[in-house]
């Protein structure tokens, strides 16, 4: 009897545990088979912001100039590192270069939810619940990034992994980490004056050395000179396109969100910077607050990434796919949300996910964007990510 009894629990672990293992093995299927469709029908043809990576890598091993303003609307604004690391795209076939481009995205993107689910300090709900949650409120932005071509969720699972190197007490790590995502997206900055003051010098060090190799990488192909004129030129690039992006409708951010309301120029500016001052003023009473809970960098680093795209001017509604953790903390933690609140939360996460122009149409989706809607229901997010720290439960 004692033998039967000791191995049944044994037995259900084992049978959970394979039960569990399918069902992973059929929701990477399901996601591996959902791609393929998309890349096929969607992306294959198009995918221009990817032409945009190849060609800067086609240039950099070249060393030709990289910034050109005859590309127009698709002229490189990365860092000229960034074209360095993706020489090899541009010495393969375009078509080639595209599908591994793509694959690598959507390993990219199993790699983010997973590393947002590790971010949680303890997990209440289900795996697929929570991966649920995640792809029903930002699926469209994950599916739009893909047929795009870029690179945010690649700087969306090295940010991640960089706030998760935290919770392993790897402080030097996360700061390579995070000068990585700087590499790749120059708008992860947001993340290192965080990082310094979670863990001073020893992150500070690993984000200065990744910085001090990146500024001087491109001096192997283009010499100290060359190097000097593309940081110029880099810098000239993203100030001259920042601007006129502010009145496209596809633009989330609190500028661009402004700019629509009461027109370009020093009011909207003032307004946007007012509005960022206040969303970092609260990320540091969260950090402060911070001493209550278990592992209070998860949330703080989710909130980040969110404040991310509304912040930087070039804030358009596909980089929201960097709010991942978020959604996976407020379903996570749902529970712990006030009464008053979840209705509120639930219809702004319900109107993030389900604004798409072809449940919408033409004419209602453009005033929806005009109007920033996508905009305002963020701010519903970030008062309910304060309010699991205010009550600390995350």
């Amino acid at each position: 009897m004692d033998q039967i009894g000791s191995s049944t629990p044994r037995g259900t672990r084992a049978l959970r545990g394979l039960r569990s293992w399918k069902l992973k093995a059929l929701g990477i299927a399901a996601m591996a088979a959902l791609a393929i469709l998309v890349f096929v029908f969607k992306a294959s043809p198009t995918m221009p912001d990817f032409e945009v990576f190849w060609r800067a890598g086609e240039r950099a091993a070249a060393a030709e100039p990289l910034y050109r303003q005859e590309d127009g609307h698709y002229q490189f604004k990365y860092l000229p590192a960034f074209a360095i690391l993706v020489i090899s795209v541009g010495l393969v076939p375009r078509e080639t270069a595209e599908a591994i481009w793509f694959a690598a995205s959507v390993i990219a993107l199993i790699v983010l939810l997973r590393l947002s689910l590790r971010l949680l300090p303890e997990q209440r709900k289900p795996v697929w619940m929570l991966v649920a949650a995640a792809i029903v409120v930002l699926g469209k932005f994950y599916a739009h990034e893909l047929v795009l071509g870029q690179v945010n969720l690649l700087f969306a699972a090295v940010a991640t992994a960089a706030i998760l190197a935290l919770r392993m007490k790897r402080e030097a790590l996360a700061g390579v980490l995070a000068g990585l995502a700087i590499v790749l997206k120059p708008y992860g900055v947001l993340l290192v004056p965080w990082l310094v003051a979670r863990f001073g010098p020893r992150a500070m060090l690993g984000v200065g050395a990744t910085a001090v190799a990146a500024a001087v990488l491109p001096i192997a192909l283009y010499g100290v000179d060359g190097n000097v004129a593309l940081h110029r030129e880099w810098l000239r690039t993203v100030v001259d396109t920042t601007a006129p992006n502010l009145l496209n409708v596809d633009n989330v951010s609190w500028p661009a969100m402004y700019s629509r309301w009461y027109g370009p120029g020093n009011a909207a500016a003032a307004l946007a910077a007012a509005t960022a001052v206040a969303a970092l003023g609260l990320a540091a009473w969260m950090w402060r607050a911070g001493r209550y809970v278990a592992f209070p960098e998860g949330l703080e680093g989710a909130l980040l990434l969110v404040l991310i795209p509304l912040i930087s001017p070039q804030g358009w509604d596909y980089v929201l796919l960097l709010s991942t953790a978020a959604v996976i903390y407020l379903a996570n933690y749902w529970d712990g949300l006030p009464g008053a609140l979840r209705p509120v939360t639930l219809a702004a996460l319900a109107v993030i996910g389900l604004a798409i122009f072809d449940l919408m149409g033409r004419a209602a989706y453009a005033a929806f964007m005009r109007m920033s809607g996508i905009t305002l229901c963020f701010f519903v997010v970030i008062a309910a990510l304060a309010v699991l720290r205010q009550r600390r439960i995350a």
